[in-house]
C-alpha cells in the first residue's frame, strides 16, 4: 500500500487556495505535491513544499501524481477532467461537476473507460448543521419529514469583478451555491419528482442570477432551497418540520470562515462545536423546546474518503452517480426558471 498519495491541484483561486490546498495538505495520507498556477509566489508562500507548474499538462503527465484536483472556472471543469483521466489520473472536480449534464456524463464515461475514480467536492455534506440534522433524522427524532427549508444567505451588495459574475455557462448563484443545497437534499430524501426554480438578478449591475428559490417536490414532502446575496438580516440555515417535531439551526458552518482566516485544519479549535440548534417537540398539550448539540464538521473527511477510494478500501465519498444526480436537478432548475413550469429531472 502506498503510504502517501500525491495530489496535483489545478487552480489557485478562491476554491483552490482556501479549500482544497489546506485540506489536502492536512489530510493524513495525502500530500500537496504540485499546484498548477500562474501565481507561483503566492503558492510558495503558502505551501513551500509544493512544486508549482504553469500548465496542467505538466502535472497530468507526472508519474508521481496519483490524484488531480480541478479548482478552475466552471467551464473548464469537464475538459480538464477528461484530459487528466486520459493521462491515467484519478480526479476530483470542484462543484459544480460541469456546466451541463451532458458534459458531466462524458466525464463519468471517460472515468469508467480509464478505470479511474472521479468524484465531485460536495464538501457541505460535512457541515455541522447538515450532520446534526442527519443524525436527528437517522434517530427518528422528527418523525416523517414533510418540509425542509435550506438557506444559504449572505449580504454582498457590491457585484465583484470575477468570472462567476459574468454571463456564461456555469455562472451565477444557482451553479455556485445551488449544488450544495441540492446535494444535501438528495442525500436526505433522494431524487424529487419535480423541480420548480426561480432565478433572479437582484443587485444593481448584476449580470447573472444572484438570488434563487427552488422547490423540490416529492408526493408528501417539499424542500425549499434559497440563497441570496442581499440578505443582511438572514441567519436561518436549516428548518426541518416533521410529524414528530421540528429542528431549527441558525448560522453557517464555521469551517469556511476558519479556512479564510488561515486556521490550519486539525489544529486546536478546528472542530470546536458551534452554537446548538433547537429541537421542538410535543409535550402533552404544549411544545417542549430543547437545545441540540451540534455535531462538529470536518471537510477533511471528504479527502480521507478519496484516499480510501483510490486505495480500493471504500467507495468514493461522493460517487459519480450522486454527482450526476445533482447535475440533473441543476439542469431541471434552469429549465424551470426559463419556462416557469415545474420540471421532472432528466435521466442521468
Amino acid at each position: 500500500m502506498k503510504p502517501v498519495l500525491n495530489a496535483a491541484l489545478v487552480g489557485y483561486g478562491f476554491a483552490g487556495r482556501v479549500f482544497h490546498a489546506p485540506l489536502i495538505a492536512h489530510t493524513p495520507g495525502l500530500a500537496l505535491h504540485t499546484v498548477v498556477s500562474g501565481r507561483a509566489a503566492a503558492v510558495r508562500a503558502d505551501h513551500p513544499q509544493a512544486r508549482v507548474v504553469a500548465q496542467p499538462q505538466a502535472a497530468f503527465a507526472d508519474p508521481a501524481i496519483d490524484l488531480v484536483v480541478i479548482a478552475t472556472p466552471n467551464p473548464s471543469h469537464a475538459p480538464l477532467a477528461l484530459e487528466a483521466l486520459r493521462a491515467g489520473r484519478h480526479v476530483v472536480v470542484d462543484k459544480p461537476f460541469a456546466v451541463s449534464l451532458a458534459e458531466a456524463g462524458a466525464v463519468v464515461a471517460a472515468a469508467e473507460r480509464a478505470g479511474r475514480m472521479v468524484s465531485v467536492f460536495h464538501n457541505r455534506r460535512w457541515d455541522t448543521d447538515f450532520l446534526t440534522l442527519r443524525g436527528l433524522l437517522d434517530a427518528g427524532a422528527l418523525g416523517e419529514i414533510v418540509e425542509l427549508q435550506s438557506h444559504f444567505d449572505r449580504f454582498r451588495p457590491e457585484v465583484p469583478d470575477r468570472w462567476r459574475e459574468r454571463p456564461g455557462p456555469g455562472a451565477g448563484l444557482w451553479f455556485d451555491l445551488g449544488p450544495h443545497l441540492v446535494d444535501q437534499a438528495l442525500q436526505l430524501f433522494g431524487m424529487p419528482e419535480t423541480v420548480q426554480a426561480d432565478l433572479a438578478a437582484m443587485r444593481d449591475g448584476a449580470g447573472v442570477d444572484d438570488w434563487f428559490q427552488a422547490t423540490l417536490r416529492w408526493p408528501r414532502r417539499r424542500a425549499l432551497l434559497h440563497a441570496s446575496t442581499l440578505c443582511a438580516a438572514g441567519s436561518l440555515r436549516l428548518a426541518a418540520h416533521g410529524t414528530g417535531g421540528s429542528f431549527v439551526k441558525h448560522g453557517l458552518d464555521p469551517q469556511e470562515a476558519r479556512l479564510r482566516a488561515g486556521v490550519v485544519p486539525g489544529s486546536p479549535g478546528w472542530d470546536e462545536r458551534p452554537e446548538p440548534g433547537e429541537l421542538v417537540r410535543t409535550a402533552g398539550e404544549g411544545l417542549r423546546r430543547e437545545p441540540v448539540a451540534s455535531v462538529p464538521g470536518d471537510y477533511r473527511a471528504y479527502y480521507a474518503g478519496i484516499r480510501a477510494a483510490i486505495l480500493g478500501q471504500a467507495a468514493p465519498p461522493v460517487t459519480a452517480v450522486q454527482a450526476l444526480e445533482v447535475m440533473r436537478v441543476l439542469e431541471a432548475g434552469l429549465e424551470s426558471a426559463r419556462t416557469g413550469a415545474a420540471v421532472r429531472p432528466g435521466p442521468g
